[in-house]
Order: structure tokens, then sequence, then C-alpha cells
């Protein structure tokens, strides 16, 4: 059996308290099933409270050498750094965390929140960048969830069977139609991987009329 740290209380009198929104709890905390993005989006909220400026963001590169985060996401049969951007995955394609990565690769992490996708919008429209100069020029991309994420979080559980026919899925259709087909595939509570295939098929074969599935 493996021996459990003991927790020794909280101290007394005040100490620094982390706020959370109410749809944390109402919302988000009931549907996150993984325990790895339920530390990374506690960690996010913890981190970003205790940052300054107009817009606050999280780095992958200062993540990496959080000790105790990184010991905390440790997963059996993945390294540290596949635990962190397994987690990390998980938060953006739920939509709790905006990711964008510069042209040098640099990964910036935003909370979902009305300042975090203020801060988006800004670097996307050239006025901000985390570099501190509002004249620099970016070229950013808001990163978009992948496949395998999209599925479980919409669909259901992932088989190895699955994960195969997702990946030629991959090969055959553009990454936009596959999300939108998924989409639209909840939309009409209809959570079954043969329905999302049937639309992709048939956007293929006929073609895709944005307005038509917009309707």
């Amino acid at each position: 059996m493996t021996s459990q740290q003991s927790f020794d209380g909280f101290p007394e009198g005040k100490t620094r308290l982390t706020p959370l929104p109410a749809t944390f709890f109402s919302e988000l905390l009931p549907a996150i099933d993984h325990l790895g993005e339920l530390k990374i989006t506690l960690y996010a909220f913890w981190a970003l409270a205790r940052k300054e400026g107009r817009f606050r963001y999280l780095r992958r590169a200062e993540m990496i050498v959080d000790r105790l985060l990184m010991a905390g996401l440790a997963t059996p049969g993945l390294t540290p750094e596949e635990a962190l951007d397994e987690a990390l995955e998980r938060a953006v394609a739920r939509g709790t965390l905006l990711k964008v990565t510069l042209p040098e690769g640099e990964a910036y992490y935003f909370l979902n929140s009305p300042k975090g996708r203020a801060a988006v919008q800004a670097m996307q429209q050239g006025r901000w960048s985390p570099s501190g100069d509002p004249q620099a020029p970016v070229e950013l991309m808001l990163e978009r969830p992948n496949i395998f994420t999209l599925y479980e979080q919409n669909i259901g559980p992932l088989t190895p069977m699955i994960a195969e026919t997702l990946r030629e899925a991959e090969r055959t259709y553009p990454a936009r139609w596959i999300e939108d087909a998924i989409r639209i595939a909840v939309e009409n509570n209809v959570r079954k991987w043969r329905y999302v295939e049937a639309i992709l098929e048939h956007w293929q074969t006929r073609g895709r009329d944005e307005r038509e599935d917009r309707g």
C-alpha cells in the first residue's frame, strides 16, 4: 500500500486566499473527470491571482520549472512534460484556458475570462504582446484541441480502435470540419462517432455549405 502524506491543517491567522468563481463549482468541477486537468485548472487560478499587470498569463516554460506542480502531476507511463502537456491540452479543449503560441514557439495560457479574452484579442490586433512592447508585431495561432480530447470530452471514452479511426479522420478531413461536425452532433444530442463521420462524408461528397450548417 502506498503511504499517503498527511496534511497538518491550515495555519492560524490571516492567510492569502485564491478566488474561484461560483461557476467553477457549479459547471466546471462536475464536468472535469481527469485529475491532471483538475490540478492544472486549480494551479492556473492560484498562479494567475499572484501575478500583476494589465493582462495575466502563464508560460509553459515557467510551469515546467515549478517542482511542486510537476511532482503533483506525476502520471505512470508519462514523462513529467507529457503529463503537463496532457493536463494543459484538456483544460484548453474544455475552454477553461486559452492557449496562444507565438512564432518562436513559446506557449502562453490565459484564463478564459473577460480579461483573458481581451488579452488574446489585443494580441491578435497587435495592440499588446507579452514582451511588453505594444508595437511589437505578433503573428500568433490560437491553439485548437486535438481530435482525441474533443472525442473524449464530447462523444465518449477513447479505445485503441476508436483512436485509429480518429487518426484516419485527421488524415482525410480538415481539422475545422471535424470540430464543427462534433459540435453539430452534440447540439443534436447524437453523441456517436458514426453520426459525426456521416456529416464529414456528406460534406466531402456534396460540398459544404456553412450557411446550411448554421441553419
